[in-house]
């Protein structure tokens, strides 16, 4: 069977280490000599005077492991005797190392034989917690609850599919922070002052999570504060996890890392995307600071010119050139994630911008037929190649967008041409019939 190969292998691995009587035996032996057949309770050595004897035979604690008709409750009391019998044994000796593992043997055996209709559901739903129960047993994970190592090969384990809480099964209906996935669907924005403390006499000297009771003393336990919401937590709510901070980033442009809770670190997680930071009405002196921050703005402005070209191209749309990976690109030139300053601060985001601006201009001025149809012809010299609004070199109206040579539109000093047409145009419509006209 699968179950006996497996059992076999895991054996081979975690047995042999301890059995040392077998090890100098084989090398003893000659090539020709037979090995004689000795029993379980012959192969055990004399217990020395005052070690408690180990009266848990052979079979008892093998039980389960190579039959399978065993019921539950029968390997639950095998179980249970084989832990008596390891509290009883000296530490650290051969004979409690050999014990461990057989219960581990033993566990696995009534893990085996676990009733699939008699499991834990697959789904559960707690204060907005979407959880999933993991299938994964080889994965250590720590529980978000109770602060302690899940060992997934002998315990249930969920994890919610919004925010990523990792708990026990144990602790499901213990859990009374509701999932912060629910407060970035709906209200989507940072805390943009720099750690906004108010002490600990405002939270009652208590977490600002769980309510357990704290202070700076570290009695009954430690106050830790989270650089982002400025509150305090308890240990078994702040890990002292590090990340970086919207606020200190918008306005002093500090990309280090600073401890959080828990549940600021998981809310910060999932906003890192999110384009809800307005950088030009928060702190408009970042731009004249970052000079980075002015080129990935004229980089943006010009997508967004190219985007009228694309929305009436076909072929443009048949290749999807709108749809980026960051989508408030082609939306809007104003708003930005975390993420972005990231990649600002990194130099990313400008080689990523010029390469897309590059792509796009590509398809306008040289792939698409279409679209150079609808560039400019500067009326001021009428001279030169065909304009395009996003070009480095041209000033466009802000009336009628018409496009001009930048140094043909400062240098006349006279009105828009295009725009002198228009008004003669709506003049000579509007413009009331004269009595001959009537008569």
């Amino acid at each position: 069977m699968e179950y006996d190969e497996k059992l076999a292998r895991f054996r081979q691995a975690h047995l042999n280490p301890f059995n040392k009587q077998s090890g100098p035996r084989q090398h003893e032996q000659g090539p020709g000599e037979e090995v004689p057949d000795v029993t379980p309770e012959e192969a055990l050595p004399e217990l020395p005077p005052g070690e408690p004897e180990f009266r848990c035979p052979e079979r008892v604690m093998d039980l389960g492991l190579s039959e399978d008709h065993f019921s539950r409750p029968v390997l639950r009391q095998a179980i249970e005797e084989c832990k008596q019998v390891i509290l009883e044994l000296p530490e650290q000796s051969e004979k409690q190392k050999d014990a461990v593992v057989r219960l581990i043997h033993l566990r696995l055996k009534l893990q085996e034989l676990k009733d699939p209709n008699e499991d834990e559901p697959n789904i559960r739903v707690l204060l907005e917690h979407r959880f999933y129960k993991e299938k994964s047993k080889s994965v250590k994970q720590t529980c978000d609850k109770c602060n302690t190592i899940i060992w997934g090969l002998i315990q249930t384990w969920y994890t919610c599919t919004g925010c990523y809480y990792r708990c026990h099964s144990k602790c499901l209906n213990l859990i009374s922070k509701p999932c912060v996935s629910s407060k970035v669907s709906h209200q989507a924005e940072y805390e943009l002052n720099i750690c906004p403390e108010t002490g600990l006499d405002s939270q009652d000297y208590r977490c600002a999570e769980c309510r357990a009771p704290i202070s700076l003393r570290g009695v009954p336990s430690e106050a830790r504060q989270c650089d982002y919401t400025g509150q305090y937590y308890c240990s078994h709510c702040h890990w002292n996890d590090l990340a970086v901070i919207p606020a200190r980033v918008v306005h002093n442009w500090d990309f280090e890392p600073r401890k959080v809770s828990r549940c600021s670190m998981r809310y910060l997680a999932l906003m890192v995307s999110r384009p809800v930071l307005r950088l030009r009405e928060i702190n408009p002196l970042l731009f004249s600071y970052v000079e980075e921050l002015v080129e990935i703005r004229k980089l943006r402005q010009d997508i967004l010119l190219m985007k009228p070209y694309f929305i009436t191209c076909r072929e443009a749309m048949e290749a999807r050139l709108l749809l980026q990976d960051r989508q408030h690109f082609v939306e809007n030139d104003e708003m930005y994630s975390v993420q972005d300053l990231l990649d600002v601060h990194a130099g990313r985001l400008g080689c990523s911008l010029t390469e897309i601006h590059t792509l796009f201009a590509k398809h306008i001025k040289l792939d698409c037929e279409r679209c150079q149809a609808k560039g400019f012809v500067c009326e001021l010299c009428r001279e030169g190649d065909v304009l395009f609004p996003f070009d480095s070199h041209t000033s466009v109206c802000a009336d009628c967008s018409a496009v001009f040579h930048r140094d043909c539109y400062y240098d006349n000093s006279t009105t828009c041409p295009k725009c002198a047409r228009l008004s003669l145009r709506k003049q000579s419509l509007f413009q009331e019939p004269g009595p001959d006209v009537e008569a």
